[in-house]
């Protein structure tokens, strides 16, 4: 065994260490387990939060958009999409026309983002699984439907088992027509009624502000031709998301821009990661303090000993060797603690994924329970917090134990 190691593992469990000595030590290990406990658990939360966020985007948003690289809109052919169709590991291609409009149902209004969708749109992700009420279909019988966000519908008050009222959509003309009309209205704005088929719940941002309906329906609406806000795609599952993006953007070139579902959320997501390497640093700042004091009781156990490293430099040892004992010591004590720490922090999240201890008291939130996903990333950075702040707090005394003056206490 290693010498500076077994007297350090002897100082630690001796029974004749001084009271106090002890006390502050005992201190020093609860001290961290509850820092590296907490860091555990926020890291965790901060984990299921981001991944919370990014399933529930993806209910709504497409695994890679095509947007233009300026301007609102670009020119859809059908050789186009045949060309995007062709690249390996491109399933399904959906049009998308999305524009700010109006909606009015009964004597309620509200603006909107009024999104168009060709018929793949329902193939391609997984919005069948947010309806609240009705079913995710857009056409039957020739007859187009609306898709609203629970909060659209809340708005307007919209009774989708209600067939008797239509919801009606607003837009401005592109070309204003001019002569006489006996609604001069119709000369500035267009506007089409539709049916409201279903309701959808999937994310506060979508559910306040979408309706989606069919192409044709956004295409006639919006005076639109062949020209496209985005193009929606979704990859087979043989193929990565980034090689089919790399490869649509060599397809594609500079005029159009090509994101994954990340990148669609960058600013979000970034922010996120933001928080939690603030709150790591927090925590490992807490964990700091706490370590003082490691660098008390070592202090206290450097001058209590003083005895011993003087006998052991008589039995020939080095100040490396000392040095060595008193660093071993200040792990003992951290590690001790941290190992607690870990195990209570793991058994914690455990416990909230599996039985959702702690609830987010939402009542329209997505999940009861606050979401928790455990990473090993987590743990080896706690890991290394913990080692640097016990080398930084144990250093010193031990390079005072180190530098006893024998001679004084012969």
């Amino acid at each position: 065994m290693n010498f500076p190691f077994f007297i350090a593992r002897r100082y630690f469990r001796s029974k004749k260490k001084k009271n106090f000595i002890s006390i502050i030590a005992n201190i020093s290990m609860i001290g961290v387990g509850i820092g590296t406990m907490a860091l555990v658990v926020v890291l965790s939360v901060f984990n299921g939060l981001e991944e919370l966020i990014r399933d529930s985007y993806n209910t709504f948003d497409p695994e890679i958009k095509v947007t233009p690289a300026t301007g609102k809109t670009f020119t859809v052919t059908d050789s186009m999409l045949q060309q995007i169709q062709k690249v390996k590991g491109v399933d399904i291609v959906t049009e998308v026309i999305e524009d700010n409009a109006l909606a009015r149902y009964q004597n309620a209004d509200m603006n909107i983002k009024l999104k168009g969708v060709s018929d793949n749109f329902i193939k391609q992700n997984h919005l069948e699984q947010a309806m609240v009420h009705g079913s995710a279909m857009l056409e039957e019988d020739g007859r187009s439907y609306a898709l609203l966000g629970r909060g659209v519908q809340y708005t307007l008050s919209v009774a989708p088992a209600n067939k008797f009222y239509m919801l009606q959509i607003f837009t401005p003309k592109r070309q204003i027509q001019t002569g006489f009309n006996p609604n001069p209205m119709q000369n500035y704005v267009n506007r089409k009624n539709i049916m409201p088929g279903g309701v959808f719940a999937v994310e506060k941002q979508f559910d306040a502000n979408y309706v989606i309906v069919p192409l044709s329906f956004a295409q006639a609406i919006f005076d639109y031709k062949q020209e496209r806000t985005a193009l929606e795609i979704k990859t087979t599952n043989q193929e990565s998301v980034s090689g089919v993006q790399k490869r649509l953007e060599n397809l594609l070139g500079d005029q159009l821009v090509v994101r994954n579902s990340d990148q669609q959320h960058a600013s979000l997501l970034k922010a996120i990661k933001i928080e939690k390497l603030f709150v790591y640093l927090t925590f490992s700042f807490i964990l700091a303090v706490a370590s003082f004091n490691i660098f008390f009781s070592l202090s206290m156990l450097a001058i209590d000993k003083q005895k011993d490293v003087a006998m052991l430099y008589a039995m020939g040892a080095s100040r490396k060797i000392v040095r060595w004992i008193f660093l071993y010591e200040g792990a003992i004590i951290a590690f001790t603690g941290a190992l607690t720490g870990l195990v209570a922090g793991l058994m914690i999240c455990w416990m909230q994924q599996e039985f959702g201890l702690v609830s987010m008291g939402m009542q329209t939130a997505i999940v009861d329970a606050y979401p928790v996903k455990m990473q090993l990333t987590d743990f080896m950075y706690t890991a290394l917090s913990i080692t640097v702040i016990t080398f930084l707090a144990a250093y010193r005394p031990a390079a005072i134990a180190a530098h006893t003056d024998v001679k004084k206490l012969l």
